[in-house]
């Protein structure tokens, strides 16, 4: 399909996910899947500041494209800029807008899912972010709305659609939901009834079978996987295999997984150094290891990585004693 001019050869999409979906974990995903992939939130005010912290989430790998940078924020001017210098500074191929988080410290400063509450607020950053991305296609990822009684996603999609935004991704549930209870794909159904731009369904998506039942219950364009590739990128692969009507393929044996976790961590280490790898591979590691029996003593271990060293020696342990 195509978003925009951007042409998108697979059906699987690896959700954005802050603190998760970083250059390393975007490549691994990647590597063994082929998915499309999005960067991080980041926000559009930070950039217009000139936090380099918040600049280096911008970056994409050599192969990373076609891909996107997702932006958050809700004031028309700082998401114009912000459009701007993330499309600049990226090379990014699509620049995503955030309208989907529902953690409260976003949408306390009324960012990510309080904009469902201001549809008309939504569609003009929209059209400002559109203005800063200068002809590079521009995607919104909402929920269904606030909660039960403010179910919006219909009337929010035709308008962003009419504001110019090349494609839209709905995640079945609304922000008072979290992340709690079952998606419903009916929703994402009567947003791709009522738009002609492609949509991207998301929400309880943890096995191959779940994305050929999202794409037939919707009738949506992609498939957005999230939770469920924590630990397990491979699952990714699996959903793309299904959806094409392709063999899935296994679940690759605890060495091939622990091989692809050090991948990750030497990615990890390149762009954000030793420490922070050993901090953030923590918990990405013990995901690596759900469902292993007797992992409980290397689960420990992991979570008291401080070198390099000591990822080699869990990883080596872990080979031994359970693979």
């Amino acid at each position: 399909m195509k978003i925009g001019s951007v042409e998108i050869n697979t059906k699987i999409a690896l959700a954005p996910m802050a603190g998760v979906t970083d250059l390393a974990y975007r490549t691994v995903c990647r590597e063994v899947s082929g998915c499309y992939t999005i960067s991080e939130m980041v926000s559009a005010k930070a950039l217009t500041y000139g936090d380099r912290k918040t600049a280096t989430l911008l970056k994409l790998g050599q192969e990373e494209h076609p891909a996107a940078i997702q932006i958050f924020g809700s004031e028309e001017d700082a998401m114009e800029r912000g459009a701007a210098l993330a499309a600049e500074q990226s090379g990014a191929d699509i620049i995503d807008i955030n309208m989907g988080c529902p953690v409260p410290k976003i949408t306390h400063s009324g960012d990510g899912s309080a904009l469902l509450r201001e549809p008309k607020r939504a569609v003009q950053v929209a059209k400002a972010v559109i203005r800063g991305a200068a002809g590079i296609p521009v995607t919104v990822k909402l929920r269904l709305g606030w909660d039960k009684g403010s179910i919006n996603c219909v009337e929010i999609a035709q308008r962003l659609e009419e504001a110019g935004v090349a494609a839209v991704a709905i995640h079945g549930r609304t922000k008072t939901q979290l992340y709690s209870g079952q998606a419903n794909w009916d929703y994402i159904r009567q947003v791709k009834e009522a738009v002609s731009i492609p949509v991207i369904a998301s929400g309880d998506v943890f096995q191959a079978k779940d994305a050929v039942r999202i794409l037939r219950c919707t009738g949506a364009d992609m498939a957005m996987v999230g939770r469920g590739t924590f630990g397990n990128p491979w699952l990714l692969a699996q959903c793309a295999a299904a959806v094409e009507g392709r063999a899935i393929p296994p679940l690759p044996p605890l060495s091939v997984r622990c091989d692809t976790a050090a991948r990750q961590f030497a990615l990890t280490v390149a762009h954000k150094g030793e420490k922070i790898a050993c901090l953030e591979m923590r918990k990405h590691y013990a995901w690596y290891l759900k469902g292993v029996p007797h992992a409980a003593y290397w689960k420990k271990q992991i979570c008291n990585m401080q070198t390099a060293e000591d990822f080699d020696r869990v990883t080596a342990g872990i080979k031994r004693d359970l693979g």
